[in-house]
């Protein structure tokens, strides 16, 4: 079966587009997360046009073979894992920006456009995409799409899903469809759109997307704030809230995290604080606002608050937090990175309990957060060679996710379910939603060739 499906896939793409050597095929077979099951594809293609992610779509259902769409591959739940004998359906070719439309505040691109060329691109008509992940000079729109990814700027501008207003999909029989709109309003029918986004692919393949767009706001001024105790900077995150603040960034390091961080880049952040909380303003008039939050972190127990002078200091401060991930992979070789929100209002429980479940499986896990959205991502290290030390921290993970669903949480913000969280997704819905779910799948997917054993 193997040749005659890349005989009938070479009918209608390149030769170049078509791989096959399991040496290099292997190399698509997963993202970057843990303890998440990849197979071996059958074959890799590269299309370049609708018509041709049309043809791989038409040739897997007639010979009922699944297919893996990816992007970037640098998603955190496995979403983009391989499984056995599938197409992997590589988009990140498809890589132009079609439009950019200053009038209408709207860019119109292909899903592999990387989130940071697209960012530059409409800065330079003085206009600004916000959804920002941390990968966002690797990842991909349809990448983010799929995952419904967010980023720093949450707090202020939203995720991905607030951005997209219309998409071109090929269906999984070929079929080519168009949701949504490119106007500033509009509700005809049901919201296919918002329904493919955060779909990982299990739906349909996104071969266009209407984003909106916003104008470029001024440069941002950076806040850091050192707390003696985690508690004390997660009350400064709700009063800043509560006050009616709007920062462009709300984020915090922990104790383990800031150390990481000054071990792989020598930042020369303060070891002694147990939590660091970073604040930022792109308004007009943003050292105002900055000095505002600093009296409220200070009546919340901050030791120290050192505004920015200039937007260098900031970006120094905002490079720091985005080498967190990085310095925390650094600590033992492997992590596991946790994407668990909550109510702002349970912040403090939730890192509390972390801290706790750290002590419970003898691990080093730190929490970086987007905390002006309550979404923690607890980062278990751990050796990956050392079995004992692997189930701990597997187990660790678990126990985060469920404690953020007893605090009222969500077993992901931004990065997705994939492989990695489908067990705890059917927790958070329930059987009913399960049920309807995999309904709206079947009617997409009736032969369930898209993206299987992903989400449920």
């Amino acid at each position: 079966m193997s040749r005659t499906l890349i005989e009938l896939l070479q009918e209608g793409l390149p030769t170049e587009a078509v791989l096959t050597d399991p040496d290099v095929t292997s190399a698509y077979s997963h993202d970057m997360a843990s303890f998440c099951d990849a197979g071996a594809p059958a074959v890799v293609v590269l299309p370049r046009t609708v018509e041709q992610v049309q043809h791989v779509m038409r040739t897997a259902t007639e010979l009922r073979v699944p297919v893996v769409p990816q992007g970037a591959r640098t998603g955190l739940s496995g979403a983009a894992n391989a499984t056995d004998d599938c197409i992997v359906l590589s988009l990140v070719k498809m890589n132009r920006i079609l439009e950019i439309s200053p009038v209408d505040r709207i860019a119109v691109v292909e899903p592999g456009v990387v989130n940071a060329a697209l960012s530059r691109a409409v800065g330079e008509h003085g206009l600004y995409y916000p959804p920002d992940p941390s990968s966002w000079e690797m990842c991909t729109i349809g990448g983010n799409i799929g995952t419904a990814s967010g980023g720093l700027c949450c707090v202020k501008y939203g995720v991905t899903a607030e951005y997209v207003l219309g998409l071109d999909v090929v269906l999984a029989d070929g079929r080519l469809m168009s949701t949504g709109r490119r106007t500033a309003k509009g509700v005809a029918g049901y919201d296919l759109t918002r329904l493919f986004v955060g779909s990982e692919g299990s739906l349909g393949i996104v071969v266009r997307a209407v984003l909106a767009l916003k104008p470029k706001p001024p440069q941002q001024l950076v806040l850091a704030a050192e707390f003696a105790s985690t508690g004390a900077a997660c009350d400064a995150v709700c009063k800043i809230m509560e006050g009616g603040h709007v920062p462009s960034l709300l984020e915090l390091m922990d104790r383990t995290t800031v150390r990481a961080v000054n071990a792989l880049a020598n930042m020369g952040l303060p070891e002694t604080t147990e939590a660091l909380l970073l604040a930022a303003f792109d308004t007009p008039h943003p050292a105002a606002d900055l000095a505002a939050v600093g009296a409220l972190c200070e009546a919340a127990g901050a030791t120290q608050v050192v505004p920015a002078e200039d937007a260098a200091e900031s970006e120094l401060l905002l490079q720091a937090r985005r080498l967190s991930l990085t310095a925390l992979e650094a600590v033992k070789g492997t992590t596991m990175i946790d994407d668990v929100c909550v109510p702002r209002s349970k912040l403090a429980e939730m890192l509390d309990g972390v801290e706790r479940i750290g002590e419970k499986y003898g691990l080093t896990i730190g929490v970086c957060a987007h905390a002006g959205d309550g979404n923690t991502h607890p980062t278990v290290c751990f050796d990956a060679a050392d079995a004992d030390e692997a189930r701990r921290a597997r187990e660790s993970f678990d126990e985060i996710m469920a404690l953020g669903l007893d605090l009222g949480g969500t077993i992901t913000g931004e990065h997705g379910v994939g492989v990695l969280k489908k067990e705890w997704l059917a927790r958070e819905i329930g059987p009913v939603g399960v049920e309807m779910q995999r309904a709206v799948k079947a009617a997409f997917d009736p032969h369930h060739l898209l993206n299987p054993g992903k989400l449920f």
